[in-house]
Formats: C-alpha cells, sequence, structure tokens
C-alpha cells in the first residue's frame, strides 16, 4: 500500500474540497504543494495546513516537487493544459473536475494522454458514493427489480453542471454498457455564456447495447422534486426493472418497489448534500466523506491495476461522447450512432451559440 506525494492547482470552494479531501488521507496522501494565481486567497485558504510549498505557476510547481499525483480544480477550458502538463512530468495519477473537457475532441486527447502515459486519470463524479446512490445500484444488480429495463435521471441544473453527474451515474447503474444511439432535444442559449457552457435544457434518450434505455433531463424544465432552495439536489436517478423500481437523489434519499418487499414502497434517508439539513451538508459530506472515499479509490488503484476507478477516464470519455451525441442530434434533427470521430465533429459550443434561439419566458 503505497503513500503518493500529491500537488494541486485551485482552492476555490471545489479545490478546498479536494485539498481537505487529500489531507483527511494521511496514510494514502502526501499533499506537497499548493498553486493559485490568488496570491491572498491561497494564503487564507492553506493557514494552519502545513502545506510544504507554495506557486503562482503550475508548470513550475511540476517541475520542482515531481508529484505522484496531480490535482487540479479549474475552469473546463484549461483542462486539456493541465493534462498536457501532467504527461510532460510523469505523474501516475491525475484528479480533476466535471465536464472533462470542451469539446470531445478535447476530451478524446485527454483519454489518449493519459492512456499513451499510463495515467490514472479520475473525474469528480463522486456523488456515486452517496448511500443514496449506492442503495440504487445495489438493488438494481441484486434483481430485487427483476431484469434492468430503463434508466431516468433528472437535475434542476445544466448539462455541463450536473447533468455530466447523471450521466455518468446512468452508466455506472447500467455497469459501464455502451450506448449503441442517441437522439436528444436542446434549447435555450440563456447558459452558453456560463463558466460551463450549456444549452438552457436539454432532453435526450439512449439505447445501451444491453437493450436497456435511458432518459436524461437536465436544465429548468426538468421535473422538480423538491422547492426552489433546494435546486443543487434537486437531482434523482431511478432505475426501473420488470418487477420494480428503485430511486435516489443527491438528497440522501431512497426509495424502491422490490419483489420481496410485500407492495410496499421502501423509504430512507441518509446523509446528502443540502446545507439547509442539519448535519448533511454538501460541505460537511464531501469533506468528511464522499471526497475520501473518491480519493481512497485512486490510491486503491495506484496500489493496483486492476482495481479501477469507478470514475476513471474512460467512462467519464463515454459519457461525454454521449452528451455531444444528445447534443448533434438535437442540431442535426437525427438519430446519432456511437462512437463518434472526434475529429469529424464540429465545435458543439459554437454551434449552440449560433443556432439555438432565446428561451422564452415560461407562462
Amino acid at each position: 500500500m503505497g503513500r503518493y506525494r500529491v500537488a494541486q492547482v485551485g482552492v476555490g470552494s471545489r479545490g478546498l474540497v479536494h485539498l481537505n479531501g487529500f489531507l483527511a488521507l494521511p496514510d494514502r496522501f502526501e499533499l506537497v504543494a499548493v498553486c493559485d494565481l490568488d496570491a491572498e486567497r491561497l494564503r487564507e485558504r492553506l493557514a494552519g495546513k502545513n502545506i510544504p510549498a507554495t506557486y503562482s505557476d503550475a508548470e513550475r510547481m511540476l517541475a520542482e516537487t515531481r508529484p505522484d499525483v496531480f490535482c487540479f480544480v479549474t475552469q473546463p477550458n484549461v483542462r486539456l493544459d493541465m493534462v498536457r502538463l501532467a504527461a510532460r512530468y510523469g505523474v501516475k495519477g491525475l484528479a480533476f473536475e466535471k465536464p472533462m473537457a470542451t469539446s470531445l475532441l478535447e476530451a478524446a486527447e485527454i483519454r489518449d494522454l493519459c492512456r499513451d502515459h499510463g495515467i490514472k486519470e479520475v473525474v469528480s463524479h463522486q456523488q456515486k458514493y452517496l448511500t443514496s446512490l449506492q442503495r440504487v445500484k445495489q438493488v438494481a444488480e441484486s434483481g430485487r427489480i427483476g431484469q434492468v429495463t430503463q434508466i431516468e435521471a433528472h437535475c434542476q441544473a445544466w448539462l455541463s453542471q450536473l447533468g455530466t453527474h447523471y450521466m455518468d451515474y446512468t452508466l455506472w447503474a447500467n455497469g459501464g454498457q455502451r450506448a449503441r444511439w442517441v437522439v436528444g432535444h436542446v434549447h435555450g442559449r440563456g447558459k452558453l455564456t456560463d463558466s460551463h457552457p450549456s444549452p438552457d435544457y436539454m432532453l435526450g434518450h439512449v439505447l445501451f447495447e444491453n437493450g436497456v434505455r435511458a432518459t436524461l433531463q437536465c436544465g429548468y424544465l426538468a421535473p422538480a422534486y423538491m422547492g426552489k432552495p433546494a435546486f443543487w439536489v434537486d437531482n434523482r436517478l431511478t432505475v426501473f426493472g420488470t418487477h420494480g423500481y428503485a430511486w435516489g437523489d443527491t438528497e440522501g434519499r431512497f426509495g424502491a418497489l422490490t419483489l420481496d418487499s410485500g407492495n410496499q414502497v421502501l423509504h430512507e434517508e441518509g446523509p446528502g448534500y443540502d446545507a439547509t439539513k442539519p448535519g448533511s451538508g454538501w460541505a460537511t459530506q464531501e469533506r468528511s466523506l464522499l471526497q475520501p472515499l473518491y480519493l481512497r479509490d485512486l490510491a486503491e488503484w495506484l496500489d493496483d491495476a486492476a482495481k479501477v476507478h469507478p470514475c476513471n477516464v474512460d467512462i467519464s470519455y463515454h459519457g461525454y461522447e454521449i452528451l455531444e451525441g444528445l447534443c448533434l442530434s438535437a442540431l442535426d434533427h437525427t438519430r446519432v450512432d456511437l462512437p463518434l470521430d472526434p475529429r469529424s465533429g464540429a465545435d458543439i459550443l459554437a454551434r449552440l451559440s449560433a443556432e439555438l434561439p432565446e428561451t422564452p419566458p415560461l407562462r
């Protein structure tokens, strides 16, 4: 069991979650350096944390510290540059935020760089470590709802914010099966200028190789299960089988109707992300539970190549590919078959910006 040297770029709100996740696992990781362009924020966030070195330049940090693991928590438009640095300086493990890129071509280069340089890379789709979502997967795999036929994923936030999460969780819940084709609808330009640019709403349908179908909705028209204050946790993954269903959300709730539940709907509540829920909020949960679980699995994968991380680059790339296929389907008004050739696709964000009309107000 190894102990791995870590260098990290970014100490914003999400960066602090990653930072604390590494610090919570001193038996597996040694945080040797942290980099941020904002010197004052860097000083404030690292106060009392005993980090040996700080930097304002990522390449200099990697050149001087030569870490085993490079974590960067930056905006999506610099993902590829950071991965190129990781390959140049021989890191063994790479951890960063979603979405993995801003185009399928970038995502493919990231995937290929990791494969070519033997880098074990993970994307932070860490909500699958929530007890509620774990329970959904366990029930689906147990056969207690019969044969899985359909998966539905809903999130109030837009495609590049939480849609990427819920596409990943759909793949995960379906055992990593590959998609055969997709059909999608998108509309609305309001979120295209966001730091995580996306259409305002997406509705997509996916057929997987094992015959399971999935529907993904993300954005302002997606089904809502809570009030407006719960916007960021108003998300749900539901797996339907021939004899029941199981669902979980990021508020920590779980429900199921199973072959052995005696016609009763099971219901459980566990820790979630809602910062208004006593003893639960995202800051507490991610720092004390989810991020360390996610990062400990990275250490296990670095120890043993057979222990592939559930957030690995291949599942992340395929999720990104499906989402881009859904956008292409909407723009070209056709079914899109997978896999996609990343070299033949147009710039999806440019096409969305040019071709989508403004979203009319809801009445």
